[in-house]
């Protein structure tokens, strides 16, 4: 066990849906514990009523180990249990059912500024934040200028933190707990409150605590993040873990779970044009396995599978098709067809299916939609605007975790640096 950071075992968390957890004074603790072999008897009488709809389990039967050193990923749509998977490993609620053990000192990031008194300054709470994140006072001084340099916020370290703007809030928080040095970090989506420049210094802390051997917990949305920094990933979905293992892998299947993606009819479709003798019949996006997706992301292999049908069921001869795609405000950003890339069809067969296949997808997160637009000898048959909408998340195109900035955004190109540095000439004034 002595490798071991965080061990969980069947953990759950039950809530009854609009009721708070009350507050706990000292007095509260003893009675609870005085009152715990009644509560382990009425927990078995209400089991038969578990399944109540008043009730929701945010956590369910969730088990696994984390070695020290270990960085892990927890990814999932909201409401899977993410956040609530960190509160329990916090100490912050208590489960329902199962344990959950932590060796080693715990610093946790779960919400925005927690700890924070609005009235004290921004020093007043480094301190304050620090001792109960567990910092000695001495240790708190001596790293405060480090604290306040990475929180970039000298200019106001003297003034309430009621009048902190969020990401001012998120700046200084964050810097508090990475600061801490603590062995266990938990950090929960909260980087997403920063601007883009103080998430990428955030990324690069992560990856200073990543090396330096401590074990953190990281929940986050940003996949391109996640990919670069974790070893491990889970999935939880409805308070389960649904799989676990390597950051690529786990990603994709997230990807299949959204909304799994079916055969898009497009035969009935009526706002199209061309003399009809191609019609497209369906639409499947899919991952560079085949396998069906509803979204994909940055610098992933994906396909764009059509299905065809010719009207008079006579062979196809010298079919060109082409999809564009167009962004948000219908700019069109980039055309591929069959015969840019020389793979113009000489004959098809009167049916079958059209494979567009895309590696490394250069697009910048968002919604995109597309055309579709078929050839045959040189004449439109078939014209559909749009014939498809492809979602794009942030994925780790550049093997770094990194994205530009949203007002940088457009196209992602691979790209390589290199310096060619010059050499001083060691004849100087003609003086060797």
């Amino acid at each position: 066990m002595s490798d071991i950071a965080i061990q969980v075992e069947n953990l759950g968390k039950r809530y009854r849906l609009g009721e708070r957890e009350p507050y706990k004074a000292l007095r509260d603790i003893i009675a609870s514990g005085v009152s715990a072999p009644f509560r382990r008897l009425t927990h078995r009488q209400e089991g038969k009523h578990q399944a109540n709809p008043e009730y929701i389990w945010a956590l369910r039967d969730v088990s696994f180990e984390v070695k020290q050193g270990e960085i892990v990923g927890i990814i999932g749509r909201n409401g899977a249990g993410k956040t609530t998977l960190l509160k329990v490993l916090s100490r912050v609620t208590e489960p329902t059912k199962g344990w959950a053990k932590v060796w080693g000192r715990v610093g946790s990031l779960l919400e925005v500024a927690t700890g924070f008194h609005p009235e004290l300054t921004g020093g007043e709470n480094i301190y304050l934040n620090g001792a109960i994140l567990g910092m000695k006072k001495t240790e708190i001084a001596r790293k405060f200028n480090d604290i306040v340099d990475f929180a970039e916020i000298g200019d106001f370290l003297g003034t309430p933190v009621k009048h902190y703007s969020q990401g001012m809030y998120v700046r200084l928080a964050f810097s508090v707990a990475a600061h801490l040095e603590p062995e266990i970090l938990f950090i929960d989506e909260v980087l997403a409150v920063g601007d883009a420049a103080f998430q990428q210094k955030c990324l690069g802390k992560m990856s200073d605590v990543a090396r330096g051997g401590r074990t953190v917990l990281f929940v986050s949305h940003n996949l391109a993040a996640v990919t670069n920094l974790c070893s491990v990933v889970y999935l939880l979905d409805k308070g389960q873990v649904v799989t676990s293992g390597p950051p690529q892998e786990v990603i994709g299947k997230y990807f299949a779970s959204i909304r799994p993606s079916r055969a898009v009819s497009l035969r009935q479709r009526q706002d199209r044009s061309g003399d009809g003798r191609m019609r497209f019949t369906d639409l499947v996006i899919q991952d560079g396995k085949g396998n069906p997706i509803s979204v994909t992301a940055s610098g992933q292999d994906i396909e764009i599978s059509v299905g065809y049908e010719a009207s008079d069921n006579q062979p196809l001869q010298k079919v060109r098709v082409g999809i564009a795609f167009h962004d948000l405000f219908e700019q069109l950003l980039v055309l591929c067809a069959n015969d840019l890339t020389g793979e113009l069809f000489e004959t098809l067969s009167p049916r079958g299916r059209i494979v567009c296949r895309i590696p490394h997808l250069p697009f910048y997160p968002g919604r995109y939609n597309f055309n579709l637009h078929a050839e045959v000898n040189g004449i439109v048959a078939d014209w559909l605007q749009p014939g498809g909408t492809l979602e794009v998340a942030g994925g780790d195109f550049y093997g770094t975790g990194r994205l530009p900035p949203e007002s940088h955004r457009s196209f992602l190109m691979s790209h390589r640096w290199t310096a060619n540095e010059s050499k001083i000439d060691s004849v100087v004034n003609g003086n060797e």
